[in-house]
């Protein structure tokens, strides 16, 4: 007998945890009244980065994220995402290079590049930086295709995005900051970004730039867009990026490439990320309900893991580690 589910929320989150379990037998519906036509703006996860980076996080994150991480990169490309898989790259200018030497105290699975070795990867940025750190084996991908794509996978299976549908089976909440009324430790974390069309700057890989007060990361779009993130604030006010945050992260770009200052700006945007106090993702039961939340800065990295051990628990009884 197929097990049923019933899944709130159609982010990242929502979407994979859908896939994973519909992949492995089970009866899901999968409910968002915000986003039953297509996905949109009114999830976090529409402004990701989509870097698919567990060597690059863990500089910051915790252990779990970096090895769960790992899995990221052949989940999606399996669940029908476009995948690159080109590595990624972290530079520093002059005055900030003891930056880039913490950085690469803080990792690992990279290899040093000097002026020549960045100029081989990236053309571009040929004679900008004298070294570089090169983790060969990160992804990225495109979230918002990436998005389209698990959503049509899974109508494709006989399991749309509904506003509204009976619940069936075992609940289980994928909603984001939208779950803080029963989780109250969860809060929101504010990212902005920009979207940019540079069609005289050739990237292939993301690119990190380090500055102790406004890091920057680019990742390629293709046709010479770009996405420029991330600030991050301790703020769970949604809606327009400040002015603030878009100087600083349009500076940081100038700085990796003087190009950028004739890049056309398509988009701002801003969103609060999910997070419990320890920045770690959780799978906890309460109320009736399962919760899948708090995967923070890492939603398309993690959420496939995340996915996977929900369908364990649910249809092998296997206890997931993020279980709080």
């Amino acid at each position: 007998m197929s097990v049923a589910v019933t899944i709130l929320g159609a982010g990242v989150a929502g979407l994979s945890a859908a896939w994973e379990m519909t992949r492995r037998g089970a009866e899901v519906t999968l409910i968002d009244p915000a986003q039953a036509d297509a996905p949109g703006p009114a999830a976090c996860s529409w402004w990701a980065g989509g870097m698919l980076a567990p060597y690059c996080e863990s500089e910051t994150a915790e252990e779990p994220v970096t090895r769960l991480g790992q899995e990221a990169a052949d989940w999606w490309q399996a669940a029908g995402a476009e995948v690159t898989r080109r590595g990624s790259l972290v530079v520093a200018p002059g005055r900030d290079r003891s930056e880039l030497d913490r950085f690469a105290r803080r990792t690992n699975a990279h290899d040093w590049q000097d002026a020549q070795g960045l100029e081989e990867l990236e053309p571009d940025l040929g004679g900008r930086f004298a070294r570089a750190l090169h983790f060969p084996t990160e992804a990225h991908l495109a979230p918002r295709q990436a998005l389209a794509a698990l959503r049509a996978g899974l109508t494709a299976k006989g399991v749309p995005v509904q506003a509204e549908a009976p619940t069936r089976g075992t609940l289980v909440d994928c909603r984001g900051l939208a779950a803080r009324d029963l989780l109250p430790d969860l809060r929101g974390v504010r990212g902005e970004m920009a979207v940019l069309r540079a069609p005289e700057v050739r990237l292939s890989r993301p690119v990190r730039l380090l500055h102790p007060r406004h890091p920057l990361y680019i990742v390629p779009r293709g046709d010479g867009i770009y996405m420029l993130g991330a600030t991050q604030i301790e703020s769970d006010r949604r809606g327009p990026a400040t002015l603030r945050s878009v100087v600083e992260l349009l500076n940081a770009a100038y700085t990796l490439h003087p190009a950028f200052a004739e890049a056309e700006v398509l988009e701002l945007g801003a969103d609060a990320r999910p997070a419990f106090p320890d920045n770690l993702p959780r799978i906890t039961r309460d109320a009736g309900r399962i919760h899948v939340n708090g995967l923070f800065r890492h939603g398309f990295l993690l959420a496939p893991a995340m996915a996977r051990m929900l369908a364990e628990m649910l249809l092998d009884g296997a206890e997931p580690e993020v279980l709080k």
